[in-house]
């Protein structure tokens, strides 16, 4: 049977047809939206520091991750990777990345998530870092989740995820474990 034919026959059988409900939705809105982001970051794990655009990224980065020595970024003005997840041959050879560097679209003060596109062809440098550094701008963070869905594209590589702090599970013997799915800290620089 083809799918037109089903539908055909639903529609047939349909004796009584509904409007689709009003979604007017009175999600939370804060005060002071920044604030509450930068609070939620570090509620679930996360680190959060504000910069102003004339700042030097690369030495902050630097800075926050002393010991690290391998970097990947395809951001631009990024000048501290050594790899760029644009340029590998398979997405395995950023293992061993101690910092990657992404550039964030959205926050979100509600929950401290952040929509991060892929912009970049392998996507498992989200994932695979040790750490994660992610550069948002101030202007882009919202209230809700709401109001970030509203506002987010999918990119053109059809993939994006939102991050949340480092990653975490307790589902092993109920012990916390940091790092087991991904990242294990991940820093906010909001960009003023």
């Amino acid at each position: 049977m083809k799918k037109e034919d089903l539908f055909d026959k639903l529609r047939k059988n349909t004796r009584e047809q509904f409007d689709m409900p009003d979604l007017t939705i009175n999600a939370i809105k804060y005060p002071d939206t920044v604030k509450q982001f930068i609070e939620m970051s570090k509620t679930v794990g996360g680190k959060v520091k504000c910069i102003k655009k004339s700042d030097d990224v690369n030495t902050i980065i630097k800075e926050l991750y002393p010991e690290a020595k391998v970097f990947a970024s395809n951001v631009p003005g990024i000048t501290i990777a050594q790899k760029n997840p644009d340029t590998v041959e398979e997405a395995n050879e950023l293992n061993g990345t101690d910092v990657g560097i992404l550039q964030g679209e959205l926050g979100v003060a509600e929950n401290g998530c952040i929509w991060v596109p892929q912009t970049m062809k392998e996507k498992a440098i989200c994932f695979i870092s040790e750490e994660l550094v992610i550069l948002l701008d101030k202007k882009n963070i919202v209230d809700n989740m709401h109001e970030g869905y509203k506002k987010i594209e999918v990119p053109a590589l059809g993939y994006g995820c939102w991050i949340s702090g480092p990653s975490k599970t307790a589902d092993i013997e109920q012990a916390l474990v940091m790092g087991a799915q991904a990242a294990r800290g991940v820093t906010v620089l909001i960009i003023e």
